[in-house]
This record gives structure tokens, C-alpha cells and sequence, in this order.
């Protein structure tokens, strides 16, 4: 018996732009993930995958097609009732880190949990921070941090709701070998540990592989990889 999908896809099109510089970047997309994967989605510069992250975020409405995230369709909701749903369900970690320069650490974290009502966000912020290796870094600026101790704050940032989906897109690409394997090491530890459900892009063949399944897309269709059964036991 399979598990229902924590993330479900069924003929999603999307189109960007307009006249002559429109873009169809999706093209019928079937996806399922379930509850707890860890899966990679790799292919070549161009062939939808940063668009697809953002679909399953719902930063972006797709022209056709549904979209379930957690049981929840993602059609019909309004922009606020999305903004939500994601602040509940989904966390996001980006290349650029994407920290609010002027905030701590701290408070950069304690942003979403603020959002949620959390009984004492700074409290928690403080918790995450320390479970990503920077207590002693709490009151220090984007603008003091290296590059990796910037993505640790944003993997706490993304982490302190407990969201159920984690979401990454180039986690790694703006780090250096060393520091991106510990920031990878980081996401698939703190994934392990919290039972959240994984999905990241990559470049990085040695990060897709660590995933327990990868999803290969070219031209904004999907080659490989759409279904958890694909993959060997």
C-alpha cells in the first residue's frame, strides 16, 4: 500500500512572459513525492526546475493542471490564503541565502515564526540557530557571516516553522566545495532528523546522488524519476 503523496502534480503547464518573449517552462508535469523522501531534481540550464520549486512553493500559478501539497490543492486559494499554507508547510532555502540584511541572525529567524503566532519566536529562533552550529552568532548581521554561516541561518530560518516540505534550490551553488558538503551534510541531517520531505535543484551530481530518488528534466517536461516506485527498493 503507497502512502498518499505529500506532493502531488498532475498535467501542470505554466507559461512566463509575454508576446514574443512568452516561455512555456513547464509542459505537463506529473509528480508525486512521498512523505519523507529525499529527492533531487537535476537537467540541464533552462529545463523548468527552478520554475518547478516555485510551483511547489506556490510562488507561481500554473496555467493548467493541479497542484496538492499536503493534502491541500493549491487551486482556488487566494494569494494570502497561500502565503499562509506556505508559512505552515514549507520551508525555503535559496542560492543567495536571501536574509534581510538590517536583522541578526536571530531575528532573521524568528521572522517566520512571528508570522505564525509562535507563543516565543526569539526563544525558538535561538534553538534552531544553536541546532545548525551558530549560538555564538545570534546577534551578528548577514554582513558578518561567511557565505556558509549565512545558508546555516537560512536552513534555521527555513527549518523553525517544522514544515513538513523543505525546499532547496541550489543550496550549494554559492559555497565552496568544502563548506557546500557541510551545508549538504546539514539539509539531509536535519531532513533525517525532523522527517521532513526533501526536494532540492542541483548542478551538483555528488549532491543529486546523495538523494533517495532524482527527477530528470529537460525542456520542461520530465524524463525520469516522476514516481517514488521508479525507484528500487
Amino acid at each position: 500500500m503507497t502512502a498518499e503523496p505529500v506532493i502531488e502534480l498532475r498535467n501542470v503547464s505554466l507559461t512566463l512572459g509575454d508576446g514574443a518573449s512568452k516561455v512555456h517552462v513547464l509542459k505537463g508535469i506529473d509528480l508525486d513525492v512521498a512523505a519523507g523522501e529525499t529527492v533531487g531534481i537535476v537537467g540541464p540550464s533552462g529545463s523548468g526546475k527552478s520554475t518547478l520549486l516555485m510551483v511547489l512553493a506556490g510562488l507561481e500559478r500554473v496555467d493548467a493542471g493541479s497542484v496538492t501539497i499536503a493534502g491541500r490543492r493549491l487551486h482556488g486559494l487566494s494569494e494570502d490564503e497561500v502565503a499562509v499554507f506556505r508559512g505552515r508547510t514549507i520551508g525555503i532555502v535559496f542560492q543567495s541565502f536571501h536574509l534581510i540584511p538590517n536583522m541578526t541572525a536571530l531575528e532573521n529567524v524568528a521572522v517566520p515564526l512571528e508570522l505564525a503566532g509562535h507563543a516565543d519566536p526569539f526563544g525558538a529562533a535561538a534553538q534552531e540557530l544553536a541546532a545548525v552550529g551558530l549560538a555564538e552568532r545570534v546577534t551578528h548581521y548577514p554582513g558578518e557571516l561567511s557565505g556558509g554561516e549565512q545558508q546555516r541561518v537560512a536552513i534555521a530560518r527555513a527549518l523553525a516553522p517544522s514544515p513538513r516540505i523543505l525546499i532547496a534550490d541550489e543550496p550549494t551553488g554559492n559555497l565552496d566545495q568544502t563548506t557546500g558538503r557541510q551545508i549538504a551534510d546539514l539539509l539531509f541531517a536535519k531532513a533525517a532528523e525532523r522527517g521532513t520531505t526533501l526536494v532540492l535543484v542541483t548542478h551538483d551530481p555528488s549532491l543529486a546522488a546523495r538523494c533517495s530518488r532524482q527527477v530528470a528534466m529537460r525542456s520542461g517536461r520530465i524524463e525520469a524519476g516522476a514516481r517514488p516506485e521508479a525507484v528500487p527498493a
